[in-house]
This record gives C-alpha cells, structure tokens and sequence, in this order.
C-alpha cells in the first residue's frame, strides 16, 4: 500500500473517533474512488502507485468544484459550504504545487523534446508536460499555460 493510501486509511479511523462526519465521508468517498481505480487498472488487489493516486485525488476535487458551481447555480450556498469543505480535506493529500515559473520549465522543456511548433502539437506537449509535473499542478492550469507558449 503506498504512503498516500496508508494516510488516508489512518485519516477516517482518526474522523471516525473524532466523529466528524464531513472528514469521513469525503475520506470515505476518496477511498472508494482509489479502490475503484485500483480495480479498474488491473483487478482486486492491484495497487496504485502515488501518481495515479493523486490523479483519483483531483477528479474527486474536479468533482466537488463542479458540484459547488451546481449548488450556487441553484441557491443552495449550504451544500456548496459542504462541498468547499471537503475540497479542504481533499487537498492535504496533494503535492505541494508547482509555481508558475516551475511550470513555464517544465513546458520549455517538453517543447524542447516533442520538437513542437504550433498548436497542432498541443497534445504531444501536454502528455510530455504532465509527465514532468508528476500531478503537482492540475491540467486547466497546464493547458492555458501550454496553449499561450504554442500560438
């Protein structure tokens, strides 16, 4: 089992004494959502290194933005309370994020590599790109960043 999921583990037996509900189902949740990747990769019992864990931890945040934009849509400023909460918790299982000038590197360098000139290449930049990250900035912020260096 790697650190990421040995923490999480440890995390809702800690909400659970706590009984603080909003850490345990968003643990919960997490937890499914790994078990379910793991499943998917390679059966039960397959184990997900750190980068696919951490790839599981920003869909469910992805998950939970797009819910919080749902709840205001609709006036329902508590669930989306609710749904801010848990992106909280999610996000202490990420890596420390890049800065700016780090990603700006890190795009040079794939340009560099992939030999990319226009934007027909974007997608051979931003695999090389994500690769070089290794999940420590997420893709919208990758994306526009690679997009303003190819046009």
């Amino acid at each position: 089992m790697s650190n990421s999921a040995e923490q999480i583990s440890e995390d809702i037996k800690t909400a659970m004494r706590a009984k603080d509900s909003v850490a345990l189902n968003s643990l919960r949740a997490l937890k499914s959502a790994i078990t379910n990747a793991a499943i998917e990769k390679g059966g039960l019992g397959t184990v997900l290194d750190e980068p696919e864990i951490i790839a599981v931890v920003r869909k469910q945040i992805k998950q939970r933005q797009d819910s919080i934009e749902q709840f205001e849509k609709a006036s329902r400023s508590e669930l989306a309370e609710n749904e801010k909460a848990e992106i909280a918790i999610l996000s202490k299982y990420l890596p420390a994020a890049l800065s700016e000038a780090q990603i700006n590197e890190f795009i040079a360098q794939a340009i560099q590599e992939t030999g990319a000139t226009s934007k027909a290449d974007m997608g051979k930049v931003m695999k090389r790109t994500q690769e070089l990250c290794e999940g420590r900035a997420d893709g919208k912020t990758l994306s526009a960043a690679v997009m303003s260096r190819l046009s």
